[in-house]
């Protein structure tokens, strides 16, 4: 995979693995649908579901590739996540990750306990080349997974904080700054959401000197923007870019709770 496919791929990374809004009513469903963008152009779609009964939840999602995307490979995947509310933050048991591009597709579970990753597994396995930053023990302690991370009670700080993040394979930090407020309406919302840089600082689980993660490191202009739900007294994504050569890779919410 090029650069530019990799940082397209990060895009869709967010809203496949990070991008879900969950109600906190005991048999309820939240839908939340977003469209990955290049320059204005489609390239994927995604879709989530969210539940929740009483201190558990359950937050699944699938993405598909679209336009652009399907010249070069049809993509498709599905995720799941589950776990508790504690101490007003989802703290995941179960993270899965199943996806195929072409012909080629990949299975990644991991699972928690208090934070920690107790077991992570993938399928087939990566090939590791020399320079690989591999992840330790150290790495895989009070982490997040993709996507409860990037849901944040109400009470609590959206921007700034440093998110610890462990997807099945890599280990990172997403490191947000406040930037302010900004309006925003998609079916199901309309009103202010909050404006935060976003820096990615890659830890373990990657490639050194790869040009691709080295130019996601040095960003220092990619923006996520965060809406609050109100059934659910969470904040969650609604809206991010990232630069490129060939304009901007957007994620932004096509529904937002309706």
């Amino acid at each position: 995979m090029n650069g530019l496919r990799w940082i397209a791929g990060a895009a869709a990374s967010l809203a496949f693995a990070g991008f879900a809004t969950p109600l906190s009513s005991a048999g309820l469903e939240h839908r939340t649908d977003y469209s990955i963008r290049l320059a204005g152009l489609p390239i994927a779609f995604a879709s989530f579901r969210s539940q929740f009964d009483d201190k558990r939840y359950t937050i699944s999602g699938s993405l598909k590739s679209a336009g652009l995307a399907d010249i070069f490979s049809s993509t498709r995947g599905t995720t799941e996540v589950s776990g508790v509310i504690h101490r007003a933050s989802l703290r995941a048991r179960t993270y899965t990750v199943s996806y195929r591009s072409g012909k080629r597709g990949r299975d990644i579970d991991v699972a928690f306990r208090n934070g920690d990753v107790v077991k992570a597994s993938m399928t087939p396995p990566r090939k590791l080349p020399k320079n690989w930053v591999p992840v330790s023990r150290n790495d895989m302690r009070a982490v997040l997974d993709p996507i409860s991370g990037l849901i944040i009670p109400a009470d609590g700080r959206v921007c700034p904080k440093t998110l610890p993040i462990f997807d099945g394979e890599s280990r990172l930090d997403l490191k947000l700054s406040a930037k302010g407020t900004r309006p925003f309406s998609t079916r199901g919302f309309k009103g202010e959401a909050i404006v935060c840089g976003i820096r990615f600082i890659p830890r373990a689980g990657y490639k050194k000197g790869r040009s691709d993660v080295e130019y996601l490191r040095r960003l220092t202009t990619m923006e996520i923007w965060f809406a609050k739900a109100e059934g659910a007294n969470v904040y969650a994504p609604v809206y991010a870019k990232i630069p490129t050569s060939l304009g901007p890779v957007t994620v932004s919410a096509t529904r937002f709770g309706e």
